[in-house]
């Protein structure tokens, strides 16, 4: 029986530990990308400025893994909640892969950007990127040589949507937070944001720094949790 109350507006926060059970190793865990290179000099635009070969090779070796691994079992019960919700939904993820979107999300926001995407330090456009980033690459939009950058947010930059996200965050009566550490900012505060007024959950391998934030913690793989959670909600509306 599908129920006649309101379908409550839902919010999902994903962090690097939904991609790691597909072979993305975090940056934080060990032999993760911020124990090889130092943030200085691949994730800031000052790093950008000194060096820009080194930042493009660092962001084409990850854009390259992306052909290795594939979407599991939590991103598709994600697109799938996605799909069938019949109420407000919006996915936010940190992570910039692509698995989301391969496995169907579609009401999605790239906060931190995306290993798919490039953008133009001349013109500002932003253009879908499958292949490698060079110093020779050219703008799409423009045509000019040479200022093409990942779009990727970096450390002292601000998180992309921002005004779309709070106002989801605004309206939401379920939050759900997957895989994430809660030590990145500000999607570390997103949880006291909804407080009070939404339902608090995290789904996560071992309790994050926020844990005693939320109404409920489940800890275990997300490929286990994510799809049994995800299969609650939508018994209700099927």
């Amino acid at each position: 029986m599908v129920s006649t109350d309101a379908a409550p507006a839902i919010v999902v926060l994903t962090g690097a530990g939904i991609s790691k059970e597909s072979g993305l190793a975090t940056f934080r865990c060990e032999g993760g990308a911020w124990q090889q290179v130092r943030i200085e000099d691949v994730a800031t635009p000052e790093g950008f400025s000194r060096n820009p070969q080194r930042v493009h090779d660092f962001y084409n070796a990850r854009r390259a893994q992306l052909a290795e691994v594939t979407p599991n079992a939590a991103h598709l019960a994600l697109a799938e909640l996605d799909r069938h919700w019949p109420g407000d939904f919006l996915l936010i993820t940190q992570n910039v892969d692509d698995l989301h979107e391969r496995a169907g999300s579609r009401r999605l926001v790239n906060m931190h950007g995306s290993l798919r995407r490039a953008r133009c330090l001349g013109c500002e456009a932003v253009s879908p990127w499958e292949g490698n980033t060079t110093l020779d690459s050219r703008c799409p939009a423009c045509g000019e040589v040479g200022i093409m950058r990942p779009d990727i947010v970096w450390f002292g930059e601000m998180p992309q949507q921002l005004e779309r996200i709070y106002a989801a965050l605004g309206q939401c009566e379920l939050f759900l937070s997957i895989g994430t550490s809660g030590h990145v900012y500000p999607a570390a505060g997103f949880v006291a944001e909804v407080q009070g007024r939404a339902r608090t959950v995290e789904l996560n391998l071992e309790p994050s720094k926020g844990a005693s934030l939320f109404d409920e913690v489940r800890q275990g793989p997300a490929t286990e949790l994510v799809p049994e959670f995800v299969a609650g909600l939508l018994a209700r509306w099927r």
